[in-house]
């Protein structure tokens, strides 16, 4: 049943990355969008006019930072430093996808790790919590001095696959490398099946290599298993992998479909039956294809949205 916020100081607005989501979530909730103009100067600096009072509101930021990257985090920073300066009591950054997650550490000498730069400059333009889904790594969690509400969307998909009917001991779940075994691991237990993992190296970005696969995929149902799917190489070529192995099918999911370059492509001449994401990120009419199953986040985004608001606990949406 739909939350009915309509007279109260919760304010929802929407940035330019995902405004489909946002309008899911402020349905969910039972409110209007807030009243808010993104415009450019001639020479491309963003101008944010926010066009209602919001003095000591609760103010949410629904946000991906997805592509383009920049521009949409520029977006948020300056939405976050309007809305704090328009005397709203709680500035709340909702970022179904985080961006820059990827750089989370220094991999090698000389590299930045600029998911903690992202953090630092939320942080400093005046948000006071940030609500996520599935970072790349948990621990960017600790990048971050103010609250932090980390989402999951590994029930969402689970159900989804149950919802299927394919019989419990036909199933493996298939981390596509050692990181993501956690991951799949949720899933696993979730759906009651094994798992089993890919073992690949990867000798540059967006290049993989698989290795071998360890656990019984013979004659199984495989259900690949990611946060991220980028330019789809990883992906493609472990469903190839699980197929060479004796998988009888395919299915792959992740939380955030970034699907660059030559991702759609590659899906659609891959081994992978149907490919099952989220709508963290909003997918563009070129990036449609028959292949991709997206689900909606918005009603665990507004949970999520109404128990911060309401000061209940956020951590039984994990269950």
């Amino acid at each position: 049943m739909p939350y009915h916020y309509a007279n109260s100081q919760l304010k929802i607005f929407s940035l330019n990355s995902n405004n489909p989501l946002a309008q899911e979530i402020a349905k969910e909730m039972g409110v209007e969008l807030g009243k808010s103009s993104v415009k450019h100067f001639s020479d491309g600096e963003i101008q944010i006019n926010i066009e209602e009072s919001i003095r000591g509101c609760d103010v949410f930021i629904v946000q991906s930072t997805s592509a383009p990257v920049n521009e949409h985090l520029m977006e948020l920073l300056i939405m976050v430093d309007a809305v704090k300066r328009a005397s709203a009591r709680t500035v709340n950054v909702v970022m179904p996808y985080y961006g820059y997650a990827r750089q989370d550490r220094k991999a090698k000498a000389r590299e930045p790790i600029t998911a903690k730069l992202v953090a630092n400059l939320l942080e400093t333009a005046g948000a006071t919590r940030v609500i996520v889904l599935d970072l790349h790594a948990p621990q960017i969690q600790g990048f971050f001095d103010i609250l932090i509400d980390h989402l999951m969307a590994v029930p969402l998909l689970s159900d989804y696959f149950k919802s299927k009917g394919i019989p419990e001991d036909e199933l493996v779940i298939v981390s596509p490398d050692h990181g993501g075994v956690t991951r799949a691991r949720k899933m696993a237990e979730r759906l009651k099946a094994p798992i089993a993992i890919i073992d690949k190296r990867r000798p540059k970005p967006n290049v993989a290599e698989v290795m071998n696969i360890v656990g019984n995929v013979e004659g199984k149902v495989a259900i690949l298993i990611d946060d991220i799917i980028d330019t789809a190489g990883t992906i493609t070529i472990g469903a190839d992998a699980l197929r060479a192995a004796g998988a009888k099918e395919v299915y792959a999911c992740c939380s955030h479909p970034v699907l660059s370059g030559p991702a759609i492509e590659r899906i659609e001449n891959s081994a992978i039956k149907e490919l099952v994401v989220t709508n963290t990120i909003q997918l563009s009419e070129e990036k449609l294809s028959p292949k991709i199953k997206q689900l909606s986040v918005a009603k665990l985004m507004a949970d999520a949205i109404s128990r911060v608001y309401e000061n209940k606990s956020v951590s039984t949406l994990f269950d």
